[in-house]
């Protein structure tokens, strides 16, 4: 029987909005889709601010969505060279990346030759990026909570 073709794809999946689900089903299309949920430490090195959930609540969400095959919680990593490291472990066939991630090609097919990965690296399409990017939409959700406490009188007693 043959192997069947594996995936990986990499997110902090923070909070999980249509964006997110176009890309996992997207990388879902490549194979075994297993999805890798960055740490508590890695989303404060890497974007400067802690996530709105623990590492652990961010993957059990993951988990939740249909074609998710495996979750697991990124390496412990004190550079953002590490990152790719868990790609050893996992081996997959496709690396499949989101179309705003920042990954130096050049360094990670490095890191995959280096390593004797023979792991395509393919980006999906952005999903309404104007709309639907967690930044955009923590930003939204800030400006709301700042416009109803302004508004709240209970909020200004």
């Amino acid at each position: 029987m043959a192997k069947k073709r594996t995936a990986v794809a990499f997110g902090s999946f923070d909070i999980i909005h249509p964006g997110h689900i176009h890309y996992l089903k997207g990388a879902a299309r490549y194979g075994r889709l297993t999805v890798v949920v960055a740490r508590d430490s890695t989303v404060r090195m890497l974007k400067g601010a802690d996530p709105a959930m623990d590492e652990r609540s961010r993957a059990k969400i993951v988990g939740a969505i249909k074609f998710v095959d495996d979750v697991v919680i990124g390496s412990k990593i004190s550079r953002p060279e590490e990152l790719y490291k868990i790609l050893i472990e996992i081996r997959p066939d496709t690396i499949v990346l989101g179309y705003d991630q920042k990954v130096d090609i050049s360094r990670l097919n490095a890191f995959l030759k280096k390593n004797g990965l023979k792991s395509r690296v393919v980006r999906i399409s952005p999903y309404k990026a104007e709309r639907f990017k967690s930044s955009k939409i923590k930003q939204h959700i800030i400006r709301i909570s700042l416009t109803r406490q302004s508004v709240d009188p209970a909020h200004n007693a």
